[in-house]
């Protein structure tokens, strides 16, 4: 995979461009990009998000109910 700075030097020359792109992806590239592992990624991630959204969800419902509570003894 090229860094940053190794971008100027894959511009100018075609030799070390070849020589990036043709090497094997190692260890967590080889890992992620084997068996078409983005879509369980991906999945996890989604996964993830629904359950931040509906602990969102939740809290505000009780802090809504709460401030009803709080308003009605007042």
């Amino acid at each position: 995979m090229l860094q940053p700075a190794d971008t100027t030097i894959a511009v100018l020359d075609a030799d070390a461009t070849r020589a990036t792109t043709e090497q094997p992806a190692e260890g967590i590239e080889r890992v992620m990009l084997a068996d078409d592992k983005l879509p369980v990624v991906l999945a996890v991630v989604l996964v993830i998000w629904a359950g931040i959204l509906l602990l969102l969800i939740r809290t505000d419902r009780r802090l809504a109910r709460l401030e009803r509570d709080l308003d009605a003894t007042r």
